[in-house]
């Protein structure tokens, strides 16, 4: 296994234990909390993460009549929402068990035969929409993080913005910002944008004579756009993770442009 993919498994492995320690702590009035996702409570989140665990961890596909929903959009939607209908009736402490017993036996086959090859199809359903073995291993420590979060906002609990997790999830995220600038907030060809988030390395980004958003080298001494803010507001717009305050966001530069871009930042469901 290569340094980066071992990389994206420990931090996953991390992320999976900060998950479980935390939703098992939880009272029973926390399960039915709303969350930021639309449609879903805080068992739905456990048993979104639980479904895809277990699917991962060799456990037989899961099936359910999926109704039209408003938060439910397209074919992933309805494939996420899965996991949520086959667990209705189960308690959240088998839910909790599900995910330490599937996400154990995948971590102890990667670590027995080491996936070598990030560009081979990832497994199952994974390889069935496209994603190779590196897209997978890299996105389930964000999706696993995310989820954490999405959790400690809805029973008033917050932390793990320090973790490996919230390293990776943040770093990961701010790879779509030249997108986000030259697409989503429209700038012309020659802007430059720096987004300054606590915790990580300010990123920068400009605009080509193509139109689009690429990452830069070196920071610019004059960038159009400056944005500066701290992990938990940068995540949670990122992340299209409910409304933020404006002002969490200081602006420099081009205002109007840099309204668009925040207004735009949303890369993830």
């Amino acid at each position: 296994m290569s340094e980066q993919l071992r990389d994206y498994v420990d931090t996953w492995w991390e992320a999976v234990q900060a998950f479980t320690d935390l939703v098992a702590s939880l009272d029973p009035d926390d399960w039915t909390r709303p969350t930021d996702l639309p449609g879903w409570d805080v068992k739905a989140v456990v048993s979104h993460v639980a479904h895809l665990e277990a699917i991962l961890g060799g456990a037989p596909h899961e099936h359910a009549d999926v109704a039209d929903a408003e938060h439910v959009r397209g074919p992933m939607g309805q494939f996420t929402e899965i996991g949520v209908l086959t667990r209705r009736e189960e308690e959240p402490a088998e839910i909790v068990e599900q995910i330490r017993r599937y996400t154990a036996v995948r971590h102890d086959a990667l670590l027995a035969d080491p996936p070598t090859d990030p560009s081979a199809p990832a497994p199952g359903v994974f390889g069935a929409i496209g994603w190779s073995v590196g897209l997978l291993l890299r996105n389930r420590p964000l999706d696993v993080w995310m989820h954490e979060q999405d959790v400690r906002r809805a029973v008033g609990r917050p932390g793990g913005l320090d973790s490996a997790g919230a390293q990776h999830t943040t770093d990961y995220l701010l790879e779509s910002m030249g997108l986000v600038l030259a697409k989503r907030a429209g700038a012309s060809p020659g802007s430059t944008l720096v987004v300054h988030v606590q915790g990580s390395a300010p990123a920068a980004y400009g605009v080509g004579e193509d139109g689009r958003g690429h990452r830069l080298d070196t920071l610019p001494d004059e960038p159009t756009v400056t944005l500066r803010m701290e992990r938990e507001t940068f995540i949670r717009l990122a992340g299209g993770r409910g409304g933020v305050d404006p002002t969490a966001v200081a602006v420099e530069g081009d205002v109007p442009l840099g309204e668009k871009v925040v207004a735009n930042l949303a890369v993830t469901p």
